[in-house]
């Protein structure tokens, strides 16, 4: 699994969607026809993932919207952001 750097600008992949089901949402990867299901952390890190903010600014983002630890936020963003790359549901701007 690649690592993420803090600095690391991410997108939504061409062909993967969030869609906002009920209390949740799944992410659709139209090449394969893949459905992930999303916990309440997973969806509100994909919100602000919008190929202009660093992971960093994402997990300030987040650290204001759950009370945990920043270090720890940090740690499980980068984590989820890894496997989410690995998916192909996210992509590295390059920026």
């Amino acid at each position: 699994m690649a690592e993420i750097g803090s600095e690391m600008v991410l997108r939504m992949a061409d062909d993967a969607s969030v869609q906002h089901v009920g209390d949740g949402a799944v992410v659709l990867l139209a090449r394969s026809g893949q459905l992930y299901t999303c916990n309440d952390t997973t969806e509100a890190f994909l919100e602000k993932v919008d190929g202009a903010r660093s992971l960093d600014q994402i997990i300030d983002l987040l650290s204001d919207e759950f009370e945990v630890d920043k270090a720890t936020l940090g740690q499980d963003m980068a984590e989820l952001a890894a496997e989410l790359v690995a998916e192909g549901i996210l992509a590295d701007t390059g920026v």
